[in-house]
């Protein structure tokens, strides 16, 4: 089974660094599919604390090659702090460790001033986007108007496209978004060609490795950022991301056939975390959301923003079951929730008092969801030093099977904790690309 993706399953934040980090052993290939740097994903391996936006999970791994498929944006100074900070580490990422798709769009300091504006101007109906200009990158890939790593390698062509989207990105800036901030078309022209030839060893025709790879039966490993319920299509829009983080699109961006596939892993918290707007049925606004994000640790790995805790809602894991087709599960966090009396599980949704079996497409419907409970009796046992489920404390086996049965998918492991030896992986097809 050598093609798996492994995609977040809630809002984003579920830990699957820590899991791709843990799985990738035996590795040939990660490949991230989409999203930018506004993705966090912390590895602590031994004791030693990771923080990655851009470069897959996989880079740890001394074997394991690492990709960026087309679907991701780039923002190269981002890529390149980010690069000298694993360095930094004695972790190098040399063209032989790490390649990019020549297809990737650029964020340039344009998109983030545009998303930071746009942002301020929303007053209270933030979206809650991290200012990194992801999204207005992505406008300018779907308007056919935005510069893709690749075209950095003419610079006839590449100064006429500096100076058509400076020149728009000015006027917008100012006339629309009311602005002060106007950008140099020389500026970035002169950027655009260092980058250019810094990044050029890594440029990687990223569709035949990944099929190249497929086809002598290595294994590859795809790794999503954000969270299934922040897809743009499928997410709780408009307070999505603007990317899809679907399963299906690891083969959109990859230049791959859905063919190719053998399995799918979501990642999800045993709780429920969310940053910025938009609904969130199971949050606790009480006195234990706080006590979930103070023991979870939640907030953002790129903002630093609280994140908004609540319960593990079966009814949107559900839905992220059946939209990435979710072979197995793993429950990440599982530590947090040592010390609760009881634990809660959000198992079905009221709109206006009739009851509904998914969240709705309307925004306008979304935001009156009222969650229906169960409980389960909690455990105070410390599980931090378990290795196996069995020495689990027996309410805490039963909750991660209550949840199986909820949500209609195996779990196929848990964590808990976040050093990489504190995951535990009982499913016989995830384990082979952990052998230890």
């Amino acid at each position: 089974m050598p093609v798996v993706i492994v995609v977040g399953v809630q809002w984003g934040d579920e830990g699957k660094g820590k899991i791709v980090d843990y799985l990738t052993e035996r590795a040939n290939l990660v490949v991230r599919f989409q999203g930018g740097n506004n993705a966090g994903h912390t590895l602590v391996v031994e004791g030693q604390k990771t923080a990655l936006q851009l470069i897959p999970s996989g880079i740890l791994r001394s074997n394991t090659r690492c990709l960026l498929a087309s679907g991701v944006v780039v923002n190269p100074t981002a890529l390149l702090e980010e690069i000298q900070r694993l360095a930094d580490i004695n972790v190098a990422v040399t063209p032989e460790r790490f390649g990019i798709s020549g297809e990737v769009q650029l964020i340039l300091p344009y998109h983030v001033a545009i998303d930071k504006a746009r942002e301020a101007a929303r007053a209270d109906s933030k979206i809650g986007t991290t200012g990194r200009g992801i999204g207005p990158a992505y406008e300018d890939a779907v308007s056919r108007s935005g510069i893709r790593l690749s075209d950095l390698f003419n610079r006839d062509n590449l100064k006429e496209l500096v100076r058509v989207n400076v020149a728009a990105k000015n006027a917008y800036l100012q006339s629309v978004l009311g602005s002060d901030e106007a950008f140099s078309a020389d500026e970035i022209f002169a950027y655009l060609c260092d980058i250019g030839e810094t990044l050029k060893p890594f440029v990687s025709n990223v569709s035949v490795e990944v099929n190249e790879a497929v086809k002598r039966d290595a294994i590859v490993m795809f790794e999503g950022a954000q969270g299934c319920l922040l897809d743009i299509n499928h997410g709780t829009y408009p307070y999505v991301t603007s990317s899809n983080t679907v399963a299906g699109y690891a083969c959109v961006s990859a230049g791959m056939g859905p063919k190719q596939v053998d399995y799918v892993v979501g990642i999800c918290k045993a709780y429920c975390t969310r940053v910025g707007g938009g609904p969130f049925p199971t949050e606790d606004h009480g006195d234990e959301g706080s006590l979930l994000r103070d023991r979870g640790g939640e907030y953002g790995t790129v903002t630093g923003r609280p994140r908004r805790c609540g319960w593990f809602d079966a009814v949107a894991v559900r839905r992220a079951v059946r939209l990435n087709g979710i072979d197995s599960i793993i429950l990440t966090k599982m530590d947090v929730l040592s010390g609760f009396d009881h634990v809660k599980v959000g198992t079905s949704y009221d709109l206006d008092g009739e009851a509904i079996e998914d969240i709705p497409p309307s925004s306008l419907n979304t935001g009156r969801i009222k969650a229906n409970y169960t409980e389960f009796p909690g455990w105070s046992e410390d599980i931090t030093g378990v290795r196996t489920f069995e020495e689990l404390p027996k309410t805490a086996q039963d909750f991660i099977k209550s949840v199986e049965e909820l949500v209609g998918c195996r779990v196929g492991g848990f964590s808990i904790g976040p050093d990489r030896e504190q995951t535990i992986i009982l499913d016989e097809n995830v384990k082979q690309f952990a052998v230890r």
